[in-house]
């Protein structure tokens, strides 16, 4: 045998089992802002133009403020009423041309909102469906829900209210600071030692207030994480009258998110007010100061109207920009849990020059041809799930191709390990898996992983039919080669049986199907897909003994030519294995046929027994 390539050195990724607890980020941090905004790119021009209207805005606001002041201050003032109409249908006319593009901006704001707000969910989507076996293991459903949900969610309102919605009344502020200095700079300087304050406010109340929009965020995931938990153990909660405890401590939960958040109100509710009195305190400094200026003949009343109606503009943003602050907490907090997300890299990948594992069932005129089985070997192969803890001790066996290995053992012995190890959900920490030859380091996932079929003791039924989930593995499948695949499996009549045949639905989860009939449709999704190395963990032990015993030369059927790794509990799918592998405390202990290894006397004879017993059966 050739030597096996070089394989190049893995290395275990640690992790924190929970990496939600952090320290409080920075509540407005450029770099997230930045990040978050590059996904505006592939919208770049409706980005623009909603840029240049949102500027537009900006100055048509205090426009409007300006020319309301002229209006005052010319033919009201001045009792010209010919020219009042002229100037008050100038008023109207820049008022609808105000409304008109504010139309346009609010319309392109919630385009370019869902625009990025789609992307982003599908690139969570697309990077989690890369990730490993052990990322879903560590990781709870409920948590990536969050992240899909209202972690994006609450980036949608940054981008298309906090960021342009901020510019406007960041550039109303600018534009009327700039009409007041140039009308009253005594005034103005009233309005400048303002800025103080503001921040001494702002800068009191911003960490409280990123706490607290953190701590809200990280319980809402608590909450969905419980509840996805909740719902799909059901049966379980039910089965054990656990309905009252469960809903207690879901209670808690939501109490927690509901403390948070109302922490997060009160400091929102004491910031805004504080912010909103400071403005009518100046104002009213404003009137003392202004007023007695006009009376000492220094200003005039249209001068100190103009002024007035734009210090109006200058501080009726404050109130907002201080609602948006607490919409941009929430939107950084969402951010970084996202871009957490979308930055962790999977513990392991495929090699940069892994290659495609050659797939010998399609000839190169084109047609599909009968395949052999696989060649898996495993090498001294050592696995562990956690650095320091081994599943798996000095494996070794090979599968030829066309072979049957039957894995038996006492729960937890290592026969799922592996399966996992041939099927590369995972990789070994130590040792060699060789298929056809090759290391499977040096061979893509999704290669190997199209020419390898399962069925598992609980299988995932997808929602739709009955005929959409047998061809999932094979889309391009007609209707009669569907049947085919069920009737030789002898059982096409109780897949008939059902209330639309082939086109019946199968519910959430498949709980529109019996335990037997969701795996028979898990077998005849395998025999479709026409793999090359199958693996059955388990896979007739929903099945009762009547099917399984018109499964059983279908299975022979199915197992003829293929590399088959089984792992089961009944004689069976056992008796007629080519070789049987005997796992204790993720060691090998015995291997041989049925029959050799009952000679023994040993570990699987004393399996043998069991066996025996639960079969009914010798």
């Amino acid at each position: 045998m050739s030597a096996s390539p070089s394989k190049p050195p893995l290395t275990l990724v640690r992790r924190a089992p929970d990496q939600e607890n952090e320290d409080v980020i920075k509540p407005l941090e450029w770099g997230l802002i930045r990040r978050l905004l590059g996904f505006t790119r592939p919208f770049a021009r409706k980005r623009n133009a909603l840029i240049v209207l949102t500027v537009l805005r900006a100055t048509q606001l205090p426009a409007l403020a300006w020319l309301a002041s002229l209006v005052i201050a010319g033919p009201i003032a001045r009792h010209e009423s010919s020219m009042l109409m002229w100037w008050v249908a100038g008023y109207a006319v820049l008022a609808l041309f105000t409304d008109g593009l504010f139309h346009f901006r609010q319309r392109l704001a919630l385009e370019l909102g869902e625009a990025v707000v789609c992307r982003l969910r599908a690139d969570i989507f697309s990077h989690v469906q890369r990730m490993p076996m052990s990322f879903f293991h560590r990781v709870k459903l409920g948590r990536i829900l969050s992240r899909v949900t209202s972690d994006v969610e609450s980036l949608r309102v940054g981008i298309q209210d906090v960021f342009f919605v901020s510019i406007v009344q960041v550039g109303s502020m600018a534009f009327a600071a700039v009409v007041m200095a140039c009308t009253d700079w005594v005034l103005f300087l009233v309005v400048l030692a303002m800025a103080p304050v503001l921040w001494v406010i702002s800068n009191r109340f911003r960490g409280r207030l990123s706490e607290a929009t953190r701590a809200a965020q990280e319980s809402f995931s608590r909450v969905t994480a419980t509840l996805a938990e909740s719902i799909n153990g059901i049966r379980v909660t039910q089965g054990f009258v656990r309905q009252e405890t469960n809903a207690g401590l879901f209670r808690s939960l939501i109490a927690d998110h509901a403390r948070y958040n109302m922490g997060a109100a009160r400091s929102s509710a004491i910031m805004v007010p504080l912010l909103e009195l400071n403005s009518q305190f100046f104002v009213a400094i404003l009137l003392l100061l202004g007023g007695w200026r006009v009376l000492e003949g220094r200003s005039e009343i249209g001068v100190l109207i103009t002024f007035f109606l734009f210090a109006n503009q200058f501080f009726a943003p404050i109130q907002v920009l201080g609602n948006l602050y607490n919409q941009a907490l929430a939107a950084m907090a969402g951010a970084e849990r996202v871009f957490r997300l979308l930055d962790t890299k999977p513990d392991w990948e495929d090699a940069p020059d892994a290659v495609a594992l050659p797939d010998p069932r399609v000839s190169a005129s084109g047609p599909n041809v009968p395949a052999p089985g696989m060649k898996v070997e495993f090498r001294n192969v050592i696995f562990a799930y956690e650095p320091g803890r081994p599943v798996l001790y000095d494996v070794s066996f090979t599968a030829q191709p066309g072979q049957t290995i039957a894995l038996v053992g006492h729960t937890g012995s290592g026969k799922s390990s592996i399966i996992n190890l041939a099927a590369k959900f995972y990789r070994p920490t130590e040792g060699e898996v060789l298929v056809d030859g090759r290391e499977m380091r040096t061979l893509t996932g999704g290669s190997l992983h199209r020419q390898t079929g399962m069925v598992q003791q609980q299988n995932f039924l997808f929602g739709g039919t009955v005929f959409d989930n047998i061809r999932f593995g094979r889309p391009g499948a007609t209707e009669e080669e569907v049947r085919a695949a069920v009737a030789r499996l002898d059982c096409l009549d109780l897949i008939e049986a059902l209330p639309r045949g082939l086109h019946t639905g199968v519910g959430e989860r498949g709980t529109g199907l019996s335990a037997g009939q969701r795996q028979l449709v898990c077998f005849a999704r395998a025999l479709l897909a026409d793999p090359r190395m199958l693996i059955l963990d388990e896979a007739t032990s929903a099945i009762d003994a009547l099917t399984e015993a018109r499964l059983q030369k279908a299975l022979l059927t199915l197992l003829a030519g293929r590399t088959s790794f089984v792992v089961a509990h009944r004689l069976s799918t056992i008796r007629h294995a080519d070789l049987v592998l005997v796992l204790d405390q993720g060691r090998v202990v015995e291997r041989g046929t049925h029959a050799e290894l009952l000679s023994y006397r040993g570990h699987y004879a004393a399996l043998h027994g069991q066996f025996t017993r639960m079969d009914g059966r010798a």
